[in-house]
This record gives C-alpha cells, sequence and structure tokens, in this order.
C-alpha cells in the first residue's frame, strides 16, 4: 500500500471530521451519521478509520474522566 498523497490526506481528515461533529451534534447516535460515516470509511485507509475511532472514544472517555463525570463499572469498583 503507497501512503496517502497530500490531497488523500486532507480528504480523509475532512470526512473524518464532518463525522465527528455529526456524531457530537446528535449525541453519538451513529445511526443519524451513516452517509458521513461511509465518506469517512471511503475517504481513509481501513487503519486510519481504526485508529481514529479509537483515538475518539479515548478523547471522550478523557473528556469525561477530567470533567469528573466517569464512573467506574461495578466490577472496577468491587475488585
Amino acid at each position: 500500500m503507497a501512503a496517502p498523497s497530500m490531497k488523500e490526506r486532507q480528504a480523509c481528515w475532512e470526512a473524518r471530521d464532518e463525522y465527528w461533529k455529526c456524531l457530537d451534534e446528535r449525541n453519538e447516535d451513529a445511526s443519524q451519521c451513516k452517509k458521513l460515516r461511509s465518506s469517512f470509511e471511503s475517504s481513509c485507509p481501513q487503519q486510519w478509520i481504526k485508529y481514529f475511532d479509537k483515538r475518539r472514544d479515548y478523547l471522550k472517555f478523557k473528556e469525561k474522566f477530567e470533567a469528573g463525570q466517569f464512573q467506574p463499572s461495578k466490577t472496577t469498583v468491587n475488585s
């Protein structure tokens, strides 16, 4: 697999940003952002999609944790 060109990288990042914006505006309801998800998947290499998905999960966790909204699961508390 060849590295994406600058134009391809930019298209990927823009598709990712639009998809993430949709998720933010719709309270993480991915069913309302299917077209943008498809655009994101068709614009980015599969490895990048996997990375960006994990990155978003981490950033959302970090945001909740820093705001004091993180609630550990009962199994974690009882361990």
